[in-house]
């Protein structure tokens, strides 16, 4: 470490990490850098044994401070013929002299010298590099013991490389590896032998499938030219030798089915050879899948490390690199035009795709893009009609449904630094603020009459008009006198006879538009109404497997057993749809008019918990409407327990509360009949979707801010941004229930709760 640097030293005990290494080119004799397991006599902090034999000279190990000696152990797993060590620290660190002695034993206890006791200077000028040679010699563990640094009060190494001869390596394939950090996905896992291990650059993890077959797929992301796949099983000479069977498959990024890159065939896995396989293949892919068919030396196919090496595939490389609009400060009468510059960053033309853009986070219109040639850009219009008054976050994101394969696919967004601000125009607006049935639960048979508020959110007088209210089948309305600017009225409209099973009631302001509106897209509101026993609520539902889809039917066992990873015992009527592949779907078709959508839905965990998040498409009457972004960050518990407080959200075992909900309003109101589709699409990466229901509601426009109450945003809380607004929201109630202030008003916008909100006693 550095002088300059200050940290806290910590004690340690015993610290162990795999470390695996590769050929060390030589002149003469072959002499290969040895595969080896790292131990400490101690380390500091996050400075582990493992940083020690990682391949990266800028991580480091470093000892307890203020304490000599000091070693850093090297087990082989087996006796080589060792004849020389070399030690690094980070090349951009400044000199020291580390006195240091390499030492050799056959049994981890008695230890001689292979080379004495001396000062060793680490330059910069020489790369901070010491090689010490000496005669071969014989030997399992090899230690490196610190007497002194005169840099830092600690043993430092930041790679301890033990060279000598070993049976035959593979060398490491040219390239990167393009797996490394990668989702990746499966076909199942015992205990918690999780995929996520075998892309962790750790062979001292693994994934171990679920039985065989099983299979292990690297989602590289984008296409590349793939040269060969490297697959590790941990070096330890505890791992007896085994044989897998297993073929090497490839899916490019526009495809949906996997061809063969190398066909089933046995391997040999060996301690003594560095238990790694290096596999030559051939062919342009962006998934990579190992299928396992047996394994000698257990029940299911194991992987520690899976190494994709390659390099990327000319691909195009779409981006928005800027968004402005016309005309620059809209009022509520004014129709807006965005315009969004598009550019392929990429080494290729692109094909024709798509541009979609949202404002305030709900999609507002979508354009075409043509076809651009490597480095080519092309200003793109959508015409987002008329909005309320309001600011509204504007973004726009090129090729949404992912049709055209790029290097990168996670740059096809841009969001404007600046808000779109809709002023509010001169004029009448007529919106519904309330439908009330009298009675509120009727029974089967009771007439029903309708209170509607109806209020002038404009800036004049709105003249007389009709109000209608649809319920049931049957068409209901009531004239409406002029409501002057900011008035509510209360219209009442009758009569409704209830029939069994309820209704939806929707009211529709000036029916028959003779008004001219500032915005004449505010005025619907619904209500549902329960006939007999039961709540009554806005939404409608849909059960996925009620509707048309393609996918696997998902069902509760007979016991209907609940906390063992049972998606059936846990949907909504013991039934649910799962999507694995693409193009598969559920369609449900709404029997009332909507512009919001709740899907109730389930995607994988993270390989290491905490959840993930991943798009589906949404379609209305077939057309893309807009992704939709599921997420699984507040569902899989893991635990054997009832008990909220013995669960765990770390993998391993049984879960449970595997369903979660994603809500969305839409940009336009989509009339009963509409068939809604969610489908998974490229670019929809998740292992696999489980859609329980749908829920389907009108919401009703934004409410004004009474004048009295204070709003959440002047406690800092912010709308539509990725910004935990727990804390902000909290003093608004705090304040409210204090009586510093009269209420708490929430305005239009998604605002992000990521803790509880608590009312002072």
């Amino acid at each position: 470490m550095k002088n300059t640097l200050v940290r806290r030293a910590v004690s340690a005990a015993l610290v162990s990490a795999l470390a695996l290494f590769g050929l060390t080119p030589t002149a003469g004799a072959a002499v290969v850098r040895l595969s080896a397991n790292l131990t400490a006599s101690s380390t500091n902090g996050p400075f582990g044994a493992g940083n020690a034999g990682d391949g990266n000279q800028g991580s480091y190990w470093e000892s307890t401070n203020g304490v000599f000696p000091q070693w850093i152990q090297a087990d082989l797993g087996a006796a080589r013929s060792v004849s020389k060590v070399v030690l690094r620290l980070p090349s951009d660190w400044e000199q020291r002299t580390q006195t240091l002695a390499v030492q050799g034993s056959s049994d981890g206890s008695q230890f001689s010298d292979l080379a004495g006791s001396a000062g060793r200077v680490f330059s910069p000028g020489s790369g901070n590099t010491v090689t010490l040679d000496f005669v071969a010699t014989s030997t399992r563990y090899v230690r490196v013991t610190i007497t002194a640094n005169t840099g830092w009060a600690a043993g430092q190494l930041s790679e301890f490389e033990v060279h000598g001869e070993s049976g035959p390596v593979d060398p490491p394939p040219p390239g990167d590896n393009l797996a490394a950090g990668k989702p990746v996905e499966e076909s199942g896992h015992v205990h918690d032998y999780v995929p996520g291990n075998a892309v962790d650059g750790n062979t001292g993890t693994y994934w171990e499938s679920g039985g065989l077959p099983g299979h292990l797929t690297a989602k590289l992301g984008s296409n590349a030219d793939v040269t060969s796949v490297v697959v590790k099983l941990n070096p330890d000479g505890v791992w007896g030798a085994r044989t897998q069977n297993f073929e090497v498959l490839g899916r490019e990024a526009s495809a949906t089915a996997f061809g063969t890159l190398k066909a089933r065939a046995d391997y040999r896995f060996d301690p003594a050879t560095g238990n790694s396989v290096t596999i030559p293949v051939s062919g342009r892919a962006s998934d990579v899948r190992l299928h396992f068919y047996s394994n000698t030396g257990a029940p299911g196919g194991q992987v520690a490390e899976f190494q994709v090496f390659g390099a990327s595939a000319p691909a195009p490389d779409l981006t928005v690199t800027n968004l402005t609009w016309t005309p620059a400060n809209p009022s509520e009468a004014d129709a807006i035009r965005l315009t969004a510059t598009v550019r392929n960053g990429g080494t290729v033309a692109s094909g024709a795709t798509t541009l979609n853009v949202t404002l305030g986070g709900t999609a507002a219109g979508t354009a075409q893009v043509g076809a651009l040639a490597a480095g080519a850009t092309a200003a793109v219009t959508v015409d987002a009609g008329r909005r309320g008054a309001g600011s509204y976050a504007a973004a726009a994101t090129v090729d949404p449904a992912n049709q055209v394969a790029e290097s990168n696919e996670g740059n096809n967004t841009f969001t404007s630094g600046s808000p779109l601000v809709v002023g509010q125009a001169p004029g009448p607006d007529l919106q519904i603020t309330g439908v009330t049935p009298n009675p509120s639960s009727p029974a089967a048979g009771q007439p029903v009459t309708f209170a509607v508020q109806v209020n002038n959110r404009g800036t004049s007088a709105a003249g007389a008009s009709v109000t209608r209210v649809a319920v049931g089948g049957s068409t209901l309305t009531a004239d409406t006198g002029a409501i002057n600017a900011g008035q509510t009225v209360t219209v009442n409209v009758g009569t409704w006879t209830a029939t069994n099973g309820g209704a939806t009631a929707t009211a529709t302001a000036d029916a028959t538009n003779v008004v001219t509106e500032t915005n004449e897209n505010n005025n619907t509101a619904t209500q549902s109404i329960v006939v007999g026993r039961g709540a009554s609520v806005p939404f409608t539902s849909y059960e996925a497997e009620a509707g048309r889809y393609q996918g696997t039917l998902l069902q509760a066992d007979a016991e209907r057993t609940f906390g063992h990873t049972n998606f059936g015992s846990e949907s909504s009527g013991r039934k649910s749809v799962r999507l694995d592949a693409q193009g598969q779907f559920v369609e449900v078709t709404s029997t009332v008019s909507t512009n919001s959508i709740v899907v109730r839905n389930s995607i994988p965990d993270a390989a290491a918990g905490g959840g993930q998040e991943a798009t589906i498409s949404l379609y209305a009457n077939d057309q893309f409407v807009q992704k939709l972004t599921l997420s699984s960050r507040h569902s899989w518990l893991y635990g054997t327990t009832d008990d909220p407080e013995g669960l765990t959200n770390r993998p391993g075992g049984d879960a449970r509360r595997l369903f979660d909900e994603t809500s969305q309003l839409l940009a336009s109101s989509y009339p009963a009949g509409t068939k809604f589709k969610l489908q998974r699409d490229s670019g929809d990466n998740a292992q696999f979707y489980v859609v329980d229901l749908i829920d389907l509601e009108q919401v009703a426009p934004a409410g004004q801010k009474p004048a009295e109450c204070v709003s959440i945003t002047q406690y800092g809380a912010t709308p539509n941004d990725q910004t935990d607004d727990a804390d902000a929201i909290q003093r608004a109630v705090t304040a409210d229930q204090t009586g510093q202030i009269p209420c708490v008003w929430i305005p239009e916008g998604r605002f992000r709760q990521e803790k509880k909100i608590r009312c002072p006693a």
